[in-house]
Order: C-alpha cells, then structure tokens, then sequence
C-alpha cells in the first residue's frame, strides 16, 4: 500500500512539473508572437531563441525556428535570417513548411542590396550591387522548381520579374556610364547582353537605342541602322526616336572635350551624351 502511494505521489508530481514547463513554454512563446506583432524584432528574437534553447524539443520548436527567420529579416539582419533559414532546411528536410523557409532566403537576399543609407535615399535600385539581386533571384528560382505549387509561388514569380528588370537596367546604367567615359564599345555590349540575356524586360528598348548610339558613334551605320528599324518596330515611342521615326543622336567629339577631360583621360569632367532611362 505504501508504495502504490508513493508511485502515485511521483506521478502527481511528475504530471505538476510536466504542466508547469508547458505553461512557461507557453509563455515564452506568447511573448514571441507579442513582440513579432508589435515589431519589436529584436525582442522577437531574444524570446525565441530562449524558447529553442529551454525546450529543443517541445511543441513550439519547430515554430520557433521558421519564426525566428522572419523575425532577424524584419530586424535588418539578412544575412542572420539566411543562416536560420538554412539550419531549418537542414534540420527539417520534409517539413511541410519549407518552401516557407526557402522563400525567406529569397526576400532575405534581396533584402541585403539595402542599407541604412539607401532606405531613406533616392538612390536607384539597379544603380547598386547587383550581387543580392542575383542571389535572390537564385533562391526564388530555386523555390520555384522544388514546390512548383507553394502558396508563395506566385508573389516569387512577380519578384522575379522585377529582379530580372532591374539586372537588365544595370546593364543600362553601366552602358550610360560608358557613354560618358567616350567607351563606345563597352557601352554597345552592354546593350547587346540586354538583347540576348534579358529578352522581354523593360530595358529592352534602351537596349536597342544604346546600341544604335554606340555604334553610330563608332562609324558603323549599317550595325546602328539595325538596331534602329527593330527600336522603330518595336518601341516607336522612345524618346531617341522623332516624331518622322529619325534616331537622335548627339554626337561626342574631342571639340567637346574640357582640357580636364583631355589630361584625364577622359576620367574628370567628360562631355555629357544622352542617357537611356526609358521605360515603356
């Protein structure tokens, strides 16, 4: 009889302190959402990571570890979320939530082409690094072909488009660059890889303008003449084009060079071409 009751004194207690860790787990994890809610990121984390670490194996881990990827994004640390989002694919492969976490990688990659300075700047998305860019392209693409059918496919897609414009505008901007530069050649390639790399976006149509510029600036007119009938076809309203379909070109010559951009090399002080920021 004695030991029936203290078999059962072990278990009343036992069942107490399993009830006590499930009521601070539960705490813990309220206080997570609560911070998530108000955006007190780095607050999110902190309980998160203390929820992990307490209970690795109780019922909120596994939420834990996709939450506190959102929750290093929503702090600014890209590179944080990008580390929790791999440990959750490596530690829970069939998880039914990992396309989640490789979405994640994706906004976290793209993400880091921010900095403190360009979030309250005016600066041009594709005048930046184009590294992020990449990456986050990769990783939406990389969402894409694993779960063809996630919820987050269809926003991925969208953000892949705009990536792929701004990966073709850099190539734009680069190209102007060259204008001003006098490096023709450099700028005609750089619209030739928009044609043949990045068919469909919306620099295509300066693509073809760069072109023709450069080419007639390097006394190729039959090259240019090309590249203007398909920018006629194509884009009539571009802003190089007259209203009778003539190409504009300003031509550049050492008669508008300074003698600063002459002992530089072009570096200081360059004559100022047109520059292609047309969008249809």
């Amino acid at each position: 009889m004695a030991s029936c009751i203290l078999l059962l004194g072990a278990c009343a207690s036992n069942d107490e302190l399993d009830s006590q860790a499930n009521a601070a787990e539960q705490q813990i994890y309220s206080e997570a959402q609560k911070y998530l809610r108000s955006k007190n990121y780095d607050m999110a984390i902190k309980a998160l990571q203390q929820l992990e670490s307490r209970y690795p194996f109780g019922k909120y881990a596994e939420q834990a570890q996709l939450e506190i990827i959102y929750a290093h994004y929503g702090a600014y640390e890209p590179e944080a979320a990008i580390e929790a989002a791999n440990r959750f694919i490596r530690l829970h492969p069939q998880h039914p939530s990992i396309d989640y976490a490789f979405y994640m990688k994706g906004l976290a990659a793209y993400s880091g082409n921010s900095n403190i300075f360009s979030r309250f700047l005016p600066t041009s998305e594709s005048s930046r690094d184009t590294k992020h860019i990449e990456e986050a392209f990769t990783e939406f693409a990389q969402l894409l072909a694993r779960f063809p059918e996630s919820e987050y496919g269809a926003d991925a897609r969208a953000r892949m488009v705009h990536l792929r414009n701004l990966l073709a505008r850099h190539e734009i901007d680069v190209a102007n660059y060259y204008f001003r530069r006098g490096a023709y050649l450099a700028a005609v390639n750089r619209g030739r890889y928009v044609i043949e790399n990045y068919q469909g976006s919306t620099a295509m149509a300066d693509a073809l303008a760069v072109m023709a510029h450069g080419y007639l600036l390097l006394d190729m007119p039959e090259l240019a003449q090309t590249s203007i009938d398909t920018l006629k076809v194509n884009y009539p309203d571009h802003p190089s084009l007259s209203d009778s379909g003539e190409f504009d070109v300003a031509q550049v010559d050492e008669a508008d060079q300074s003698w600063i951009n002459k002992v530089s090399l072009g570096l200081f002080d360059p004559p100022q071409p047109p520059q292609f920021n047309y969008e249809p």
